[in-house]
């Protein structure tokens, strides 16, 4: 009988999957994905290979799970910091400002290169957690546009364009910033 985590089923499933999920970041912190095993993945969580698999069915769907799970947690925080903004131009400085002070915590190398050796399946999961995060952009610059605030002539082609903004890892919270609300015409 194989050992139980915690309290409960739902707890071991859950503490089962964050153990998965730390090894994953540690791993891909060495190497790149293709060159991580299930057997890596196993040793490296402490865990028997064949619960590996009674809750993975290969290494391409850790690496899914692990972005939901991530994307939901980025998208609750994130939520919690929109709460209190009122206005749409406060509500994209602290969706930009959320982005970039969060970047190294959520962001681990799960972009392009990751996906360009996904099957096709695996790589249209990993999309749905930056459509999530879109959509958040989206009704904000939506939001500006309605209210006046924002002078955009295409919603939908800015948020790649802000997006690819934000992926800039090196500069600083102040200056993303700026940018943003400028390129939006807030203020202006």
């Amino acid at each position: 009988m194989p050992k139980i985590i915690g309290d409960s089923l739902e707890e071991h499933r859950a503490a089962m999957r964050r153990r998965v999920f730390d090894a994953l970041v540690e791993l891909m912190a060495d190497r790149p994905f293709d060159a991580i095993t299930m057997a890596d993945l196993a040793t490296r969580a402490d865990v028997g290979r064949s619960s590996l698999y009674n809750h993975f069915k290969d290494k391409e769907a850790v690496v899914v799970a692990f972005a939901m799970d991530e994307t939901n947690r980025y998208l609750e925080q994130l939520q919690e910091s929109l709460a209190s903004q009122t206005s749409p131009t406060a509500r994209l400085e602290t969706y930009v400002r959320h982005h970039v002070d969060t970047s190294a915590d959520f962001h681990i190398g799960l972009g392009p290169e990751l996906r360009a050796i996904l099957s096709p399946e695996s790589a249209m999961a990993m999309r749905e957690h930056v459509v999530a995060v879109e959509q958040v952009l989206r009704q904000i610059l939506q939001d500006g546009v309605e209210s006046g605030e924002f002078t955009i002539g295409d919603v939908d082609a800015t948020v790649p364009l802000l997006h690819a903004t934000l992926s800039a890892r090196h500069a600083s919270a102040d200056i993303t910033t700026r940018f943003v609300l400028g390129a939006v015409g807030a203020g202006a």
